[in-house]
């Protein structure tokens, strides 16, 4: 008799990371419900996801926490220590997971499944160390890459791009990449931070390196998986990347994976936005969201204003999410404009497909592009680091959705950028774009194609049929409350390794200080849900 298949899905838990992955992860459960699958995060995500899901979760999916590298309470305190910022959270998470704490993970989630063996690790690619915990123990590892191709692809050709531009990147800052296969289209300004400039010391760059050098080692990676579909990217893009990896799997767009009881077609709405929208005329209204992350660390007070200065003397009506905290930099009696509505969240994918949005301001997060993709709605893109040049410069250049914000912007800037986004005709391309994202989950639909080729992968046909299968009921039991690695302490040596490095001050005040501008390379997205952080939730979209 054949085991159970025992799949795991570990997630980068910041920003919107761990609602992609977990959407993934509720996918796979449903398309394969003999298998069980493990999700593994640290403890504060899968609170917040446990919340957002409770009433949505498959039989066969369970939680497992994964070491967050946080100090515990010094004297019988509740819960963990966190530490005083965002940044050194992200840092002593990945000195825990670099110092075992993935192993640690996998093998607690085997002793939560009964003892079934792990036999495929799917992964953020993030999280390039869950390649060696898949390795130890024989399972397969599919590393699973969020964000925009195109930057993914740049770092992989890290090591030419480096050589061929050296420390001249300034002096050839708008000169196209003809040379790099795939990059023709970009300029050597549009590259992710860490590629070829920036502060080339810090750690995230090392970081961002190390996951190409590990997509780079032969057969480590069964295949990778892309939150994009088939005939979204251009050819040269495609052809280079499978030229880079293995096997390439377009599953994308992650929000419309398919999941039990998930109707896209509606979504919570706490603040009202689609009602106000169906108050309008089609293709009359403005969007504007750019992403929690990106609001509180870069743009600063003045191009905040600037921006509302600019919605409004468009003239048109407008919808804005943002975070409530940078409510009192508005202008005064901005938010009593009768044309505008100013809200702390929104459902962003039902909002770009309301056929009274006529445009996006957004800065660009690859996953605020494909929905603005899937809606059909054009945009005017302001990025500012980790992917989001490349992703406008396909936006605006590639495809020819919409423009780009070269500079900060202005109250004239945006004015006019919004002017032209209402007024323009959406072009056959972008409906065709628009069309191919709403049925790339259809029956042979691209993404679904390749969806059940990752299936075969993580669960092989013979096994992930139920009627084949012996399943451990009792095992169920334990699905809903997440199995911690201090429960389970003892169950691998590297237990203590990972408890005494993780841990200590001395690692704490070591990450403090080296990883203080970590957060400026995750400007990640949040379609559908807040972002994720350890501590607590906040309420924007990337």
């Amino acid at each position: 008799m054949a085991a159970v298949p025992h799949v795991v899905v570990i997630t980068f838990p910041f920003a919107s990371h761990a609602v992609k992955l977990f959407r993934l992860a509720r996918a796979l459960a449903a398309a394969a419900p003999a298998a069980t699958v493990s999700f593994l995060s640290t403890a504060g995500s899968i609170t917040q996801l446990q919340e957002k899901n409770q009433d949505a979760l498959e039989g066969n999916l369970r939680f497992v926490e994964v070491p967050d590298g946080l100090m515990p309470p010094s004297s019988g305190g509740a819960g963990p220590v966190p530490p005083p910022n965002h940044m050194a959270r992200l840092g002593l998470f990945i000195a825990a997971a670099e110092a075992g704490g993935v192993k640690v993970a996998l093998e607690t989630a085997r002793v939560a499944a009964g003892g079934a063996r792990v036999s495929c690790v799917v992964g953020d690619a993030f999280v390039w160390m869950a390649a060696d915990a898949a390795a130890a123990v024989g399972a397969p590892w599919v590393p699973v890459s969020t964000g925009g191709p195109s930057a993914l692809l740049a770092h992989l050709e890290g090591d030419a791009l480096r050589h061929d531009i050296g420390d001249k990147a300034a002096s050839r800052a708008d000169e196209l990449l003809t040379s790099h296969p795939g990059l023709g289209s970009y300029r050597v300004r549009d590259l992710p931070d860490g590629c070829v400039f920036g502060e080339m010391h810090l750690p995230i760059v090392a970081l961002f390196r190390r996951v190409a050098e590990q997509l780079h080692v032969p057969r480590a990676a069964t295949a990778v998986a892309l939150n994009t579909f088939p005939g979204l990217l251009p050819d040269d893009v495609t052809a280079a990347l499978a030229a880079e990896l293995l096997e390439v799997l377009p599953i994308g767009p992650f929000h419309l994976l398919p999941v039990p009881g998930d109707d896209n077609a509606t979504a919570a709405d706490p603040h009202g936005c689609l009602t106000w929208l169906d108050g309008h005329a089609a293709g009359a209204v403005a969007y504007a969201s750019f992403g929690t992350v990106v609001t509180a660390v870069v743009g600063g007070q003045e191009e905040l204003r600037e921006l509302a200065a600019g919605l409004e003397a468009s003239g048109a009506p407008f919808l804005w999410s943002l975070p409530k905290e940078y409510w009192p930099l508005l202008p005064a009696g901005f938010l009593d404009l009768e044309r505008a509505k100013v809200v702390p969240w929104a459902p962003q994918a039902a909002v770009l497909r309301h056929a009274s949005v006529g445009g996006f301001v957004t800065h660009a997060g690859w996953a605020s592009v494909l929905e603005g993709v899937a809606g059909g709605v054009p945009m005017a893109c302001r990025p500012f680091f980790s992917d989001q040049r490349m992703n406008a410069r396909m936006v605006a250049h590639v495809w020819g959705f919409g423009t780009v914000f070269e500079q900060p912007m202005t109250s004239g800037t945006v004015s006019a950028a919004v002017s032209s986004l209402l007024a323009g005709d959406k072009s056959t391309r972008m409906q065709e774009m628009r069309d191919m994202a709403a049925t790339a989950f259809a029956a042979d639909g691209g993404s679904r194609k390749n969806l059940d080729k990752l299936l075969k992968i993580v669960c092989p046909p013979k096994e992930h049929r139920r009627d084949d299968l012996h399943v451990d009921e009792a095992a169920e039991v334990t699905r809903c409350a997440p199995t911690t690695h201090g429960q389970l302490l003892g169950a691998s040596s590297l237990a203590n390794t990972v408890e005494k490095y993780c841990f200590s001050g001395l690692c704490q005040s070591f990450l403090l200080k080296e990883y203080k501008h970590l957060v400026f390379f995750f400007g990640t997205e949040a379609p559908e849900e807040p972002d994720f952080e350890l501590t607590k939730p906040s309420t924007g979209q990337d």
